[in-house]
Formats: structure tokens, sequence, C-alpha cells
């Protein structure tokens, strides 16, 4: 591995094999017959996650769950590949195991892929308010966002290509359908007209601020966060999203994910309080991660706190127009046109008054 340049550089075994969704255990022994060749049949068990609204997520082992070995199987949810690069999923898989900061990635195949699986437990709601939590988690974004790039890699932010990226394929989705787009609730969402004007709009004002570009999650909700109460730690799983983008949007959208995703209640988003000492663990393991002095200032913590509030609002606006395309595509069982409404509705976060 070669750290310092961001990566392993291996290529990632392929294996030519197709999980049916539908009946995925004869696909998964498949694939297990290759990467644990060891086991025997009759003592495989599979265990279904049910956390996930955009992919299915399988926990295979013998034994135990938590004893090391287990392997994740994710089968990609249906249409995904027009709106999550794969490619660079298995590059971000690949950066966050090689700094300490991930699993690691056993396999591609034909809809999905197989990895470790991280000891703990899938992060409970409640413990986001945690401090001892919440300043873990702090510290673990840090630690992330201190990653530095490949040479010659460029790190623009992707926010706006992703944002336009999904607005095209909601175009595309209501000239190729209009009579079935005419037909569903979603008709009261604002035209395309107004969506791109309203990205522009959030372009022009958060371009101007100086928020730094950093190795993101970018979806860092509580599914994503494996908590280990043994060893005290957290991890972040899933990398669909990770990329390179605004330090305070990667903030902004996870303190989006307090108010929750099934039931979005803005009263649960962090109180100034809580994200100013959350902010201000996270400077500090920034800082370290990056070699200066960890003191932090109140200026610097105001500073920070003010982007973030500003990048939320566009993390309600990424997270609306991709669940219009989820409503349109998915075949996961979950409410996504009440879900665009929740985000994108008056119940969103107002900005503080000194913004």
């Amino acid at each position: 591995m070669d750290p310092e340049h961001g990566g392993s550089g291996d290529q990632l075994l392929h294996l030519d094999v197709a999980v049916d969704e539908r009946e995925p255990r004869r696909g998964i022994l498949d694939l297990l017959s290759k990467l644990r060749p060891e086991w025997k049949t009759p003592h495989i068990q599979m265990k279904t996650f049910t956390e996930g609204i955009t992919n299915q997520l399988i926990g295979c082992y013998v034994g135990s769950l938590q004893e090391p070995g287990c392997v994740l199987v994710r089968l990609y949810g249906r249409m995904t590949e027009l709106y999550v690069n794969r490619d660079r999923e298995v590059e971000m898989f690949q950066v966050f195991q090689a700094h300490g900061c991930g699993p690691e990635i056993y396999c591609s195949f034909q809809n999905g892929i197989c990895y470790e699986f991280v000891r703990g437990n899938v992060l409970e709601d409640e413990l986001l308010r945690q401090p001892s939590i919440y300043r873990l988690i702090a510290a673990e974004m840090g630690k992330i966002h201190s990653i530095q790039p490949k040479r010659g890699q460029p790190t623009e932010p992707q926010l706006w290509t992703k944002m336009s990226h999904f607005l095209t394929l909601v175009k595309s989705s209501i000239t190729r359908n209009p009579a079935e787009q005419a037909s569903l609730p979603l008709r009261e969402m604002p035209s395309y007209e107004v969506l791109m004007e309203e990205m522009e709009s959030l372009k022009r004002h958060l371009s101007q601020t100086d928020s730094p570009t950093v190795l993101c999650h970018n979806d860092l909700l509580t599914k994503n966060i494996i908590y280990n109460c043994q060893e005290g730690s957290v991890k972040f799983i899933d990398y669909e999203y990770a990329d390179y983008n605004y330090q305070a949007f990667d903030i902004g959208n996870h303190f989006n994910e307090f108010a929750g995703v099934t039931d979005v209640d803005y009263s649960l988003y962090p109180s100034r309080e809580l994200q100013r000492d959350w902010l201000t663990a996270y400077l500090e393991s920034y800082k370290r991660s990056t070699g200066r002095n960890v003191t932090v200032t109140d200026e610097e913590v105001t500073k920070l706190y003010v982007q973030v509030c500003k990048f939320s609002l566009a993390s309600n606006f990424f997270w609306g127009l991709w669940a219009i395309l989820q409503s349109r595509y998915s075949s996961i069982d979950f409410d996504f046109q009440r879900f665009v409404h929740m985000v994108t509705g008056l119940s969103s976060p107002r900005l503080p008054r000194e913004l």
C-alpha cells in the first residue's frame, strides 16, 4: 500500500457472478465458494440488514457475525448506476482502507461488491446527541478530511457536478414519461426550470465561501456509522457518494441526518451549542491530522458554524433531487415521494440570524 498517494493501487478481484435480488442465496454461495472456500455450505448463515434504502446488504458468516472473516454482500439498487459511479466507489473504498478509516473490499461482481464486516453496531439515532459519541464522529471525520489526494489528482468539489447530473436525469425522466409524470404525486414538485434556478442560486452563494475542498464521505447518516462500544470507536461505511467536496457540506449533511430519514423531524436538528462543541472536536482532530497546532479559537468555530449552516441547505436540495430519482427507479420499499417533500419543504432548518 501507498497511503501517501491515497490508495493501494491493487487491481480489485472481479467475479463474473450475478446475484438475483429476489432470491440471493444461490448467487451469494457462488461468491463465497471463491472468497471463503474453507466455509462449509451447511454452516453458512446469512443476515439481511434492513437499514439501507438504496441497496440490499447481506452479512455472511460461520459462527458469529462479530468474528473475523465475515463477508458483507451489497447488491446494488435498481438503476443506481445512473447516478452512482461504481468505479469511483471502489477507488474510495481502497483509499479509506489504506488510511485505516474503512473496511477491506474483497471483490466486485456483476451487480454488487463484497467487503469486510466492520465489527460493532449501526449507530442508533439517539446516540448522535451523546457527547462521548458525537465527539468520536467529529474526530473521525476530521481524520478523513485530512487525507491528501494522489499527486496530480484533481480535487474540485463534486457537489455542483453531481447536482447537475441529478437534474439532467430528472429532466430526462420527465421527458421520457410525461404521462406517468402527470399521474404521480410528484407533479406538485417544482418544475425542472425552477429546480435549475434554485441550484444556480445555491451555487452562486456557496461558491463564494472559502470552505476548503477535502475528501468527504458525503452521506453520513446513522446507518453508515458503526459504533464499537468495547473499543470506544466509530467507523464510517458505504462510499457510494464519497469524493472530494466542500468541508462544510460533509458536516452540514451530517447535521441534517440528526432529523432522521424515515420520519424527518427538524426539531431534532442539533442545537447551536451542540454544533459548536461538535465543531470544536472536529477542528482539533482536523488540525492534529494535518500536523498543525490543535488549539481551536472561538472565531474558527464560528466561521465554520456559519459555513456549515449554509451548506446544510445544499444538502437538503441534493437529497431532494436524489429522492425524486429514487421514486422513479428504485425497487426498495420506501416512500421516496414523501421524503422529497420532507427534505425540501418549509420544515427545513432555518438559517441563523447572523447569516
